[in-house]
């Protein structure tokens, strides 16, 4: 699984929809609405924020990383890999078909 959080929703979107036809996502989940508090440069701020949760495969965690960071509007991206330990094995199968292809 992965987490990337997008300051805009239609730039998530739009990041959703490119990942999933390059196969390196089998779906993805944009969840609008969050707000984000953190400290950058030496500041603290509160930001809008809308997170992409990408399912895919270990082997595909790397190619969808970098394609999130070369359309990400932030300067540093939040970009996090999750690993998944079990689920409803018909829908790993299935996530596993999409992203390779079959």
């Amino acid at each position: 699984m992965i987490l990337a959080a997008y300051p805009k929703r239609a730039a998530a979107e739009r990041a959703a929809r490119s990942l999933i036809r390059a196969r390196l996502l089998a779906c993805a989940t944009v969840t609008a609405g969050a707000r984000a508090f953190y400290r950058w440069k030496g500041r603290e701020h509160a930001a809008p924020s809308t997170l992409l949760w990408g399912k895919t495969t270990q082997a595909k965690a790397r190619a969808a990383i970098r394609a999130i960071k070369e359309k990400h509007p932030d300067q540093v991206p939040e970009i996090l890999v999750l690993p998944i330990l079990g689920g409803h094995a018909p829908y790993l199968a299935w996530l596993a078909a999409e992203v390779s292809g079959r």
